[in-house]
């Protein structure tokens, strides 16, 4: 697996700073390789969603990361921009997409391992575009068809949906690598960490988020 904990790490450094107003983090250790990629956070025990946006393009991995961890924080349309105090109740995913494989029938994708992304024309003939990350249909307990239907109204089609509309959807099918990490486990690994590392910003005091 490509993906690790270091990632996720970043991510929550990236976040940190951002809101502390400190200096970025210094370039991390693990691999610059180009992936599309998603940054998700979720937040409090029940682990609501928070913010999730990523890429279908290939991005560096430092870069993209760095980018993808604020866009998802603090530009996600469902949600306010995230807060200092949000943080320490916070779980930060990161999803490496791989193996993607266009399919000719919109069925032909496996609940639980796949992520789909579907291209489809609106009733006001606009081409758009939707996508779930492999968990989410399991996650919610959706079948296909009512993950492709969620997926359609997320992609704001409003018109009544038909199995032959169904079928006119582009289905693309991919794979991802995941790694969640808590805030506690970012602490923990940072305090474990901090000085082979560098980080340029003081770790979180414990005290301050008890």
């Amino acid at each position: 697996m490509v993906v690790s904990a270091e990632m996720c790490c970043f991510c929550f450094d990236v976040l940190y700073c951002h809101l502390y107003g400190y200096q970025q983090p210094r370039t991390p250790r693990f691999t610059n390789e180009p992936y599309p990629l998603f940054v998700t956070w979720k937040i409090g025990r029940d682990k609501r969603l928070r913010g999730c946006i990523g890429t279908f393009s290939a991005m560096n991995l430092h870069s993209g990361l760095r980018e993808y961890t604020l866009t998802s924080a603090l530009k996600d349309s469902r949600f306010p921009p995230m807060t200092r105090d949000e943080l320490p109740r916070l779980f930060c995913s990161v999803s490496l997409l791989t193996n993607f494989e266009d399919v000719c029938d919109y069925l032909d994708w496996e609940v639980g391992v796949h992520g789909i992304r579907i291209e489809f024309i609106n009733e006001k003939g606009s081409k758009r575009t939707a996508t779930y990350l492999p968990e989410v249909a399991k996650e919610q307990g959706w079948d296909h068809i009512q993950t492709i239907d969620s997926l359609l109204r997320k992609g704001g089609y409003k018109a009544p949906i038909t199995n032959e509309f169904r079928k006119t959807i582009k289905l693309t099918r991919y794979r991802s690598e995941k790694m969640t990490l808590s805030y506690a486990e970012y602490l923990a690994h940072r305090q474990h960490h901090h000085f082979q590392n560098g980080i340029g910003h003081p770790l979180p005091p414990y005290n301050h988020y008890s």
